[in-house]
């Protein structure tokens, strides 16, 4: 047979006495092996209409009769139908990752309204046998039980098992980040780099990446020391996408750093030379288009840990190194985090614990001083009287 696919057409092709075929998946037996399903036509307009005309009727079922469907043809309607238009499209894209790869290959063959806690929890025990890591048997934890929370408000079952299992446990593990001595290191070794102004602005504000490679000049405001956070760059499948940030607390305004506010002026003057004036992205590539995460990782950011002989880490690593140096420095936990753009401060409490001890002892410290003043002044009182 001679394939012959389109972009998101699934399995259609074309075999060699010229008929169209389109194979599509109806779900998996109970044993985990996948069932499929195969449309014939003349042409491959034809069984593409064939095939998209199956995959509702499939749908349909998993609201039609919820006692007849198995729990892969839900996950597919939920997918399409309730998380798609409620989430980004990365996050969309890692619930699909999960359920394609973990959740159905091990339970997508049982109905819908058998599904009990035993069966979460043994897949749960299959992943921990096969090796999977601990994040990623939680994050199927959660796609599953928010997938499920969704049949129990379509009344397609009348409790959601994952609330009778035990949820798999993550480790906490404290961030990594510089010290500023290292911090020192990866800049002095980042001069005259074309994007040495890009650390610099990492380190001063905290950006997530994407918000990095979003950032736009009509957003900087460098005579007023400042920017605003309005998008982030996001690449999925290869394509670039500028859309809104991550939460409501993340488009925000950033007070800059003097020594931000001068490495990037020398870096607009050297775009201006090599002749991308016009260009509206603050950090570009070599034809004045958006960076890639992908090619950033590996040409620009991990050669420069390299040869500044640090350890290795990853980019989101100095967002946690100027939250712990600013944590460090005795800035007030709430202003830590409207520069993060965390949607609670519970969020950068827990997640820099580590550096808030120091902060403790500190402020021991000054109350002491400040106990042992009155204590002064009530025994001179004493002693007056």
């Amino acid at each position: 047979m001679r394939k012959r696919r389109g972009n998101g057409e699934g399995s259609i092709y074309q075999r060699a006495d010229g008929r169209w075929c389109a194979t599509y998946s109806v779900g998996y037996a109970p044993n985990g092996r996948r069932r499929r399903q195969t449309l014939f036509g003349d042409c491959k307009q034809g069984v593409q209409d064939q095939l998209s005309g199956a995959r509702s009727k499939m749908l349909e079922g998993a609201v039609a009769e919820p006692t007849k469907v198995r729990l892969s043809t839900f996950l597919e309607r939920w997918l399409e139908d309730a998380a798609r238009p409620t989430v980004r499209a990365t996050t969309h894209d890692s619930y699909r990752s999960v359920i394609d790869n973990h959740i159905t290959p091990r339970i997508g063959g049982v109905m819908l309204t058998k599904l009990s806690p035993i069966h979460v929890q043994s897949l749960y025990s299959d992943m921990e046998r096969d090796g999977k890591s601990p994040r990623l048997r939680q994050l199927t934890h959660a796609v599953l039980r928010r997938a499920l929370k969704q049949a129990l408000r379509w009344g397609l079952v009348i409790r959601n098992v994952c609330d009778a299992v035990d949820p798999p446990r993550v480790a906490k593990t404290e961030v990594a980040a510089l010290s500023a001595e290292q911090v020192q290191t990866l800049l002095q070794t980042a001069e005259g780099d074309r994007l040495y102004a890009l650390f610099v602005l990492a380190i001063g504000t905290g950006m997530r990446m994407g918000e990095i490679f979003a950032l736009q000049w009509r957003n900087v405001d460098l005579k007023n020391a400042r920017l605003h956070v309005r998008h982030t760059l996001m690449e999925l499948k290869g394509k670039l996408t500028l859309t809104e940030p991550k939460t409501d607390k993340s488009r925000r305004r950033i007070d800059l750093p003097q020594s931000a506010v001068e490495a990037l002026r020398a870096h607009r003057l050297k775009l201006i030379a090599q002749g991308f004036e016009e260009s509206p992205w603050v950090f570009c590539n070599s034809t004045g288009g958006p960076l890639r995460r992908s090619h950033f990782h590996f040409d620009e950011f991990k050669p420069l840990l390299k040869r500044a002989k640090l350890p290795d880490m990853r980019f989101h690593d100095l967002r946690h190194t100027s939250a712990s140096l600013l944590l460090a420095a005795g800035v007030h936990p709430k202003v830590v985090q409207e520069r993060l753009g965390h949607s609670q401060i519970g969020i950068t409490l827990d997640t820099y614990s580590h550096v808030l001890p120091t902060m403790g002892i500190e402020a021991a410290s000054k109350l002491d001083a400040l106990l042992r003043v009155s204590t002064r002044q009530l025994n001179h009182a004493v002693t007056d009287a």
